[in-house]
């Protein structure tokens, strides 16, 4: 396989019946959050919401997160493909079809779902496609996955309002970002959660527009 074949392969989903396989167990993650010592699986207090994000190296991405006040516990894995139980490895062949994402915890009554949503669009660019900056491959998209109706009003409401404020600061591409009803959730292997703070000199690729995302229309509801 040339390098051509490898990019195009890692910037293409992998059709039905052709996903790598899988296994049937979770793979062995951390119980708690490394920084606020919540656990990761729950179960969580009651009234909690839950949201989960994909906007690029998950590592940069769950960071974001974790310092919003009103989040109670954030945790990266993968969701949105279809391997079940994927390593790091087999989402990193563009394999298994999976995004690497941020799963969010949060108490509404503190910060609502628009405001996360915000803070998803400003974080990073999400008109690229299979890729976010120099980092390639079909589990770096942009992506929102859902867990209510009102989720998806709200997501569907603010990326199309970020489309415009893009296009008015001189942005010509589109926005790429996948609204999806939420798909299981797989935790990522223990040393992804929460990596930039084991290692607060570790990689991280993410970065915004510089056009700041107007949320009023869907706050206001």
């Amino acid at each position: 396989m040339n390098f051509l074949d490898l990019f195009t392969k890692k910037t293409k989903l992998p059709e039905a019946g052709q996903a790598l396989p899988g296994r049937a167990e979770p793979l062995p993650t951390a119980e708690t959050h490394f920084v606020n010592g919540q656990s990761l699986k729950g179960p969580f207090p009651d009234g909690m919401e839950a949201a989960v994000f994909g906007l690029g190296c998950f590592w940069g991405a769950e960071r974001i997160f974790w310092k919003v006040p009103g989040v109670h516990v954030t945790a990266v894995g993968y969701a949105a493909g279809q391997t079940p139980n994927p390593t790091y490895q087999e989402v990193c062949t563009g394999g298994t079809g999976h995004n690497e994402v941020v799963l969010v915890v949060f108490d509404p009554k503190v910060v609502d779902y628009a405001t996360l949503v915000k803070l998803f669009f400003e974080s990073h660019d999400p008109t690229q496609g299979m890729r976010q900056g120099n980092d390639v491959g079909t589990q770096y998209r942009s992506g929102l996955y859902v867990s209510s109706p009102e989720q998806r009003r709200v997501a569907e409401e603010v990326k199309a309002a970020y489309g415009d404020a893009l296009a008015q600061a001189g942005h010509r591409d589109a926005i790429t970002t996948e609204i999806l009803d939420a798909p299981e959730f797989f935790y990522a292997e223990d040393y992804h959660q929460q990596y930039l703070a084991k290692n607060p000199n570790g990689y991280c690729g993410i970065g915004g527009t510089g056009v700041s995302c107007p949320v009023g229309l869907a706050a206001a509801h």
